[in-house]
């Protein structure tokens, strides 16, 4: 009785969930007017949006498949995922209607959901073992030095080379601290091998999937290019990664909690 309420709460969670994520009428309207089908930007944008919707939804629902100790990684994801929507409806709203960068909208959405991404590495460790709060907080500062250098060089404050040197030494100690640090240490003497192969591909997804970033930011300002093309490719490559790392992300963790929970 108790696990089919249970069952019955996270359905209506992830129901939803979906309501607030789905755009009204109007809105879904007046961007489909306005979308070209050669606007490649403005396509990205839109299925991208549609495919966080989804990963949403799969992940509130399969918390109800994992062990408790899972369930908290599980559903940051689906927060991560369900953030992500709601800023890629106005970020595809802006595009369309303006063909303009959402820089604004952008960040916003960086600065609630890659913090969330830090906290999984945090969360999956120490739902199998003792984590030091230091962890935590030197992934925290990482993320915040990477993303507010980022910004300031996008949004003009700085020059866009200095903000990117800086915006890359907070990326590189965040890959400093997965692979040589605590938390690369405590994944290797502590945690079961199903959590060790998660932390593993999930680091490696903050080296290779976070790359695509980088990229963009060189494109869209460093070439010199012309600034309609250099928007272009920035955008396009941003909701590359995006969809890249914070599906992939969840997905990582859905696979090591299922597989832990299903072995017990």
């Amino acid at each position: 009785m108790i696990k089919s309420l249970k069952s019955s709460v996270a359905k209506i969670g992830a129901l939803l969930a979906l309501s607030l994520l789905t755009p009204t009428s109007a809105m879904a309207a007046t961007g489909s007017a306005n979308l070209k089908p050669n606007d490649l930007v403005g396509v990205s944008f839109w299925v991208i949006s549609m495919a966080l919707v989804a990963a949403t939804a799969f992940f509130f629902l399969e918390t109800q498949r994992v062990k408790a100790k899972w369930k908290t990684s599980l559903t940051v994801s689906g927060l991560v995922t369900l953030v992500a929507a709601v800023h890629y409806f106005y970020m595809r709203d802006v595009w369309v209607a303006t063909q303009d960068t959402p820089t604004v909208f952008r960040y916003i959405d960086w600065l609630i959901t890659v913090p969330l991404l830090m906290v999984e590495f945090f969360l999956i460790l120490s739902a199998v073992t003792k984590v030091s709060g230091g962890v935590f907080w030197r992934l925290m500062i990482g993320t915040l030095v990477m993303l507010i250098a980022g910004y300031l060089g996008e949004a003009g404050t700085v020059g866009a080379w200095p903000a990117f040197i800086v915006s890359m030494a907070g990326w590189f100690y965040i890959i400093y601290e997965i692979y040589a640090g605590e938390a690369s240490k405590v994944s290797a003497e502590s945690a079961p091998p199903a959590v060790q192969k998660a932390f593993n591909l999930m680091r490696a997804i903050v080296v290779f999937g976070w790359a695509i970033y980088p990229i963009g930011y060189v494109l869209g300002y460093l070439t010199g290019s012309n600034p309609k093309d250099s928007s272009v490719m920035l955008n396009v490559v941003y909701n590359l990664a995006d969809v890249v790392n914070k599906i992939g992300f969840g997905v990582i963790i859905w696979a090591a909690a299922v597989s832990e929970s299903d072995k017990n």
